[in-house]
């Protein structure tokens, strides 16, 4: 008999990829699937479990699905993903509505186990061998962009997140494998290749003393049918003068550099047990500016201890490195690491108030930026058609916009015949703080 499979992949971009991983071994065993869940015979649920809101919308996610047992002809509910990994005891004990329990890398187990919770045995299978699990891919991305997984794990121990504790110690995927993988995507159709791990600046150093990130980029740039290249979640202290240079100067390579650096505040940086310091910060800003790099960083407001002048520091490191995008997050305490048992938590209200004077500050510096732009013509990547809604319009993206957290480009066009996937030239023409419009020039090459 086949059995038909929905799947809900919540939290990051490293989750999705887990997902699609497990699709693809579904696939080859002769599952089908179903983008609706009240058609799906077994529904997997990935979970997120970085911050309490990311916890409560997987419990919430997990009793919705739950539910189609009883509305849809859902017989199994499998449920996977960092929450699963941690809190498995309780998610068994409390949750009945939970028929398998899957940690973050069993899902070579998965067909098997399916047939075993199937035939009436509830499993919980969440031992971590800290192994990766090969296995083609089920894209759940737009055909055109993919994200390719460099590493597993974290070893960096910041005080403030348990990713580490649910994922294991930082290991490197084994780049044959990686290049394989973006020869075949490539060879499919995708045009647009994301590098994500935990630390993408670690890739290689498990194995030998320097990061081998730069070479493993300009190896993934030179294959045929990839026209981008983007790189996420790269450390300061690790940003080489290579990886800058690399970014900077490599064709097919986006000019983008994401470093999540929390904070500028040495005393604060050292609380969060970050790698590095101010100095190692200002550096890597220094080097991607004077080689033009489009920069993004995310930052944390209310660390336990923040004092009021050392938030005002941080918006003076704003407002003098002018970060292209900027993503920021209220502290959250997370159960079980050091942060949450440190003195001087912040009130909310002042967390609050913090993130807003913030974002408030990088709206007026993302507009500015934006509005720059203004005259200038740029390849864009099409990402979707305009609807009913917005008929007459199609939006794209940039190599200085990555997928899901950057603003789109609206572009006003009567040429239908444009789609999803293809390169047009566009001049942009108006600008707000997280969008740009703009008209067509032409169609380019990739």
């Amino acid at each position: 008999m086949q059995f038909t499979v929905g799947a809900v992949s919540l939290g990051c971009n490293k989750n999705q990829v887990d997902t699609e991983t497990a699709l693809g071994l579904l696939k080859e065993k002769g599952y089908a699937f179903t983008a609706n869940p009240r058609n799906a015979d077994i529904l997997i649920v990935n979970t997120c479990g970085f911050i309490e809101s990311a916890k409560e919308e997987s419990i919430d996610t997990i009793l919705e699905m739950a539910a189609y047992k009883k509305t849809g002809r859902c017989r199994l509910l499998v449920v996977t993903g960092c929450l699963a990994q941690r809190y498995r005891d309780q998610l068994m004990e409390e949750m009945p509505e939970i028929d398998l329990l899957l940690g973050v890398n069993q899902y070579q187990h998965l067909d098997e186990a399916i047939r075993q919770a199937l035939a009436g045995h509830r499993l919980s299978l969440c031992q971590d061998d800290f192994h990766y699990f090969e296995h083609q891919r089920v894209l759940t991305t737009p055909p055109f962009t993919a994200y390719i997984k460099i590493g597993e794990g974290c070893s960096n121990r910041c005080s403030f997140c348990a990713i580490p504790d649910i994922r294991g110690p930082y290991r490197s995927r084994n780049e044959g494998a990686i290049l394989q993988e973006i020869r075949q995507l490539a060879e499919d159709g995708v045009k647009e290749h994301i590098l994500v791990a935990q630390d993408t600046t670690r890739y290689g150093t498990d194995i030998q003393k320097h990061s081998t990130l730069p070479s493993l980029i300009r190896s993934a740039a030179s294959i045929d049918g990839v026209s981008w290249v983007r790189v996420l979640y790269c450390y300061p202290d690790e940003t080489s003068e290579e990886l800058l240079d690399v970014l900077a100067d490599t064709p097919h390579v986006c000019p983008y550099l994401d470093i999540p650096v929390q904070h500028i505040n040495d005393a604060i940086l050292r609380r969060m047990r970050r790698r590095g310091t101010s100095h190692d910060i200002l550096k890597c800003i220094r080097g991607a500016r004077e080689r033009h790099l489009t920069l993004r960083t995310s930052l944390i407001v209310g660390f336990p201890g923040e004092t009021e002048a050392q938030f005002c520091e941080l918006l003076d490191f704003v407002k003098e490195a002018q970060f292209d995008r900027l993503g920021a997050f209220m502290f959250s305490p997370e159960e079980g690491t050091p942060a949450a048992d440190m003195p001087d938590q912040i009130p909310e209200e002042i967390k609050q108030e913090r993130f807003d004077r913030l974002m408030s500050l990088q709206q007026q510096i993302s507009l500015k930026k934006n509005l720059n732009r203004i005259g200038s013509v740029e390849n864009v990547l099409v990402t979707r058609s305009g609807d009913n809604i917005h008929e007459g319009i199609i939006f794209g993206r940039s190599q200085h916009e990555a997928p899901e957290t950057d603003g789109d480009i609206v572009i006003r066009t009567d040429q239908t015949q444009i789609k999803p996937g293809e390169f047009i030239s566009v001049r942009f023409t108006q600008a707000e703080p997280y969008t740009l419009y703009g008209e067509i020039q032409s169609a380019m090459e990739e």
